[in-house]
């Protein structure tokens, strides 16, 4: 069989509920918030979502078969962690980023102010251009769990292509 260098996309969603005692941290970076995510590490949905995204794409599973919820290893990981070794996985398959366009669905905090502090982060960790990366903040208009704040999700699309 033939092998062609075609773009190859992945698309990515997480969810994860908000909880008083834990620290809300999106895009890798810390909001002030009364709640926080709660999951096995940092519950950053966004990070999870383009992680997902990301290895769907190089057809390199999930994120839950890389950094399972059972290990001590990946306990209150860093998602930024995740994300840089996601990314390792990618290089050592030969692929490279094309670009990421992510939403976030919540009600509050309010994230249109913290989205450019996202796109610096994730850029620096994914050692890419700022202009790579889309991040895009939604609500469901009071509707389901987002609506009644319950929790926050997120959506990722990544495009990757061979080096």
């Amino acid at each position: 069989m033939q092998s062609y260098n075609i773009p190859r996309v992945g698309m990515g969603y997480d969810v994860h509920q908000l909880v008083e005692g834990r620290d809300l941290w999106l895009g890798g970076i810390k909001i002030e918030h009364s709640k926080g995510l709660l999951g096995h590490s940092d519950a950053d949905v966004l990070i999870h979502a383009i992680c997902d995204a990301l290895l769907g794409a190089a057809n390199l599973r999930d994120i839950g078969y890389h950094f399972p919820d059972t290990s001590d290893k990946t306990l209150n990981m860093d998602s930024k962690i995740i994300l840089k070794k996601t990314m390792q996985l990618l290089a050592d398959k030969g692929y490279v980023l094309g670009n990421i366009d992510a939403t976030v669905c919540a009600e509050h905090p309010k994230l249109n102010p913290h989205i450019p502090a996202m796109k610096t982060c994730l850029a620096h960790v994914i050692g890419c251009d700022e202009d790579q990366i889309s991040i895009k903040a939604t609500t469901t208009e009071k509707l389901g769990f987002t609506g009644r704040e319950e929790g926050i999700s997120a959506y990722a699309v990544a495009l990757i292509a061979k080096r």
